[in-house]
C-alpha cells in the first residue's frame, strides 16, 4: 500500500485543523478532530459525541488517510508522484472518494490530459453547501500547487546548485550600498 508523504499529511492538517469536541463544519456535517466524520467503526459523528484525546484525533486521521490512498491507488490508472499522489488524497480526503471518482479532475488524469489542466481541477472545488468559502479555495489553491510540485528523486541524489556564501552575498551587498553612496 502505498503511503502518503509529510507534505500531504500537513496539508490535510492544517486546513482540517484539530478539534477534540464535535462540531458542525461548514458544510453542516458533525466533524471531530482532523476532519473525521465517520469513526474507524464506521458510526457517523454526532454533536452529542464524547470529546476526543489528540492521540485518538492521530488515529483517526491516519486511518481515514489510508482509507483514502487506497481508494485513490484503485481510481486513478496513471503513474503518479508522491506529491500528486499526496494533492489526490488530500483532497479525497475533503470532498469523499465518491466525489472524487466521478469528478473531472479524475477524468482528465485518466486520460493523461495535460497536468496543469488537471490541477486546474482542484480549484473548481472550492465551495460547500452552493457557497464559496475562502478557507476551501485556499486548500484547493494548496492541493493544485503540492500536485505540481515535482519530487526530487533521492535515489539519483540529485542536489541543488550551491549559491554564494553569505559571505559573499554580504560583500557584494557591501560594494553596492558604497557604490550608491559615492553618487
Amino acid at each position: 500500500m502505498r503511503t502518503v508523504n509529510k507534505a500531504g499529511i500537513d496539508l490535510i492538517k492544517s486546513f482540517e485543523g484539530l478539534h477534540l469536541k464535535p462540531y458542525l463544519c461548514p458544510a453542516k456535517i458533525p466533524t471531530i478532530g482532523y476532519g473525521t466524520i465517520r469513526y474507524p467503526n464506521g458510526k457517523a459523528v454526532t454533536l452529542n459525541d464524547k470529546a476526543i484525546s489528540e492521540k485518538e484525533a492521530e488515529a483517526y486521521l491516519i486511518h481515514e488517510v489510508h482509507e483514502k490512498a487506497v481508494g485513490v491507488q484503485k481510481l486513478v490508472k496513471v503513474p503518479l508522484n508522491d506529491n500528486e499522489f499526496a494533492a489526490l488524497v488530500s483532497f479525497a480526503y475533503n470532498v469523499g472518494l465518491g466525489a472524487f471518482g466521478g469528478s473531472t479532475l479524475l477524468r482528465l488524469l485518466n486520460s493523461n490530459a495535460d497536468r496543469v489542466a488537471v490541477a486546474d481541477q482542484f480549484l473548481r472545488w472550492n465551495k460547500a453547501a452552493g457557497k464559496e468559502l475562502s478557507g476551501l479555495t485556499r486548500r484547493r489553491q494548496a492541493e493544485r500547487s503540492l500536485f505540481l510540485q515535482p519530487v526530487l528523486n533521492s535515489r539519483k541524489q540529485e542536489t541543488l546548485p550551491s549559491g554564494p556564501s553569505k559571505d559573499e552575498i554580504n560583500s557584494k551587498l557591501k560594494a553596492i550600498e558604497d557604490e550608491i553612496t559615492k553618487k
